[in-house]
C-alpha cells in the first residue's frame, strides 16, 4: 500500500491581500497532483536489505538506495538513529516491509515532516499467516520476503511506488521489474528442486522467519529457538525444543548471524543435529537477495539432505 504525505503550511501575517490570493489559487491548483518528480537521482530509504536489493533492481540507475536497518542489526530491535532521519528527509520514497515489522516507521516518517515521502508496506495485501497469535507480532508474521513468490509481488509494489514518485520513468521502473521478476522466478523453480532432493523436513529456526519459506516448499519449521525479539530463551522452552527435535528426529538447527548461536549449539548437542547458519537479511552493500537465498538454500541441504 502507498501512502502520500502531504503537508502545507503557509503564513501571511503583513501580507498584500492579493499575494494571498494568488497563493491560495496555486495551492488550489496543486491539489490532487502526483508528487513533483525528483530532481536528479531519486532518493530511496529501504528498511531492511532484501527491500534496498529489490529497490536497486527496480530503480536501477535512476535511484539511489539508503539501508535504514545497518548489516548485523535486527529490524525487530534496532533504534532508528538521526543518521537514519536525515536520510528520510530527503526521501522521495521509503519502502517498508510492514506487518508489524518496522515498530519504528510511523513515528520516523511523522519526525521527518517530508511532505514528498510516498510510503509503501510491500506486504500489505499478501496472505499472512499468524495473526493475532504473538503478542510481538499481533499483525502475523512479517518474514514474507523469505518465499521468492511474495518477494515478487513486494517488487510489484515497490514499482508502482517509484512510477507515482517518478511518473516519467514508469516504463523503465516496469521494464526494471519485470527482468528482476524473471530471476526470482527462476529462483523459485531451483528452489523446489533442490528441496525435492532433501532426506528430512522438520528444522529448529532461531526465530520464526522461515514460515513461509516451508510452507511453500513443503518443511516443517518444527520449533523456534527465541520467543520474543531480543529475549534470551528460557531453560523450559530449550527442554521444549530439545522433546520436539527428538521426536521429529530433527538433524538440523539453524542459527542467524544476527544472533548468538549458543542455545543452538545446546540443542544442536543433545540431539546429535548440526548448526547452521541462515541469513534472513543479508549482509550489504555487496547485496543480493538470489545469491543470499541461493547460500541458505545451500545450508538447508547441508543440514537437511542428509
Amino acid at each position: 500500500m502507498i501512502r502520500a504525505r502531504k503537508h502545507i503550511v503557509l503564513t501571511m501575517i503583513g501580507r498584500p491581500v492579493w499575494i494571498a490570493i494568488i497563493l491560495v489559487a496555486l495551492i488550489a491548483a496543486g491539489c490532487g497532483r502526483a508528487p513533483e518528480p525528483p530532481q536528479g537521482k531519486m532518493i530511496v530509504a529501504a528498511s531492511i536489505a532484501p527491500l534496498y536489493d529489490f529497490s536497486r533492481q527496480v530503480g536501477g540507475s535512476l535511484v539511489d538506495v539508503e539501508l535504514l536497518v545497518p548489516p548485523g542489526a535486527s529490524p525487530h530491535t534496532y533504534q532508528i538513529e538521526p543518521a537514519q532521519m536525515k536520510v528520510l528527509s530527503r526521501a522521495s520514497v521509503l519502502v517498508l516491509n510492514g506487518v508489524g515489522l518496522e515498530y519504528w516507521a510511523d513515528k520516523a516518517v511523522d519526525a521527518a515532516d517530508n511532505p514528498r515521502l510516498i510510503v509503501v508496506r510491500t506486504a500489505e495485501g499478501l496472505p499472512i499467516v499468524g495473526k493475532g497469535k504473538d503478542p510481538h507480532h499481533p499483525s502475523g508474521n512479517p518474514h514474507v520476503w523469505l518465499d521468492p513468490r511474495m518477494a515478487i509481488r513486494q517488487v510489484e509494489a515497490i514499482r508502482d511506488a517509484f512510477a507515482k514518485a517518478d511518473p516519467a520513468h514508469s516504463k523503465v521502473y516496469a521494464e526494471n521489474a519485470e527482468r528482476f521478476i524473471q530471476k526470482l522466478r527462476a529462483l523459485d523453480e531451483e528452489i523446489r528442486k533442490r528441496v525435492k532432493t532433501f532426506r528430512s523436513r522438520s528444522f529448529i529456526a532461531f526465530h520464526p522467519a522461515w514460515v513461509y519459506f516451508a510452507k511453500e516448499y513443503g518443511l516443517d519449521q518444527a520449533a523456534v529457538i527465541e520467543e520474543s525479539p531480543g529475549k534470551e530463551p528460557s531453560p523450559s522452552h530449550i527442554r521444549k525444543i530439545i522433546e520436539t527435535a527428538r521426536k521429529l528426529k530433527v538433524k538440523a538447527v539453524f542459527a542467524e548471524p544476527q544472533f548468538s548461536p549458543k542455545a543452538a549449539q545446546v540443542i544442536a548437542d543433545e540431539v546429535g543435529a548440526k548448526v547452521l547458519i541462515l541469513d534472513p537479511l543479508g549482509q550489504p552493500p555487496n547485496y543480493s537477495y538470489i545469491e543470499t537465498m541461493r547460500r541458505n538454500l545451500d545450508r538447508m541441504a547441508k543440514g537437511l539432505g542428509r
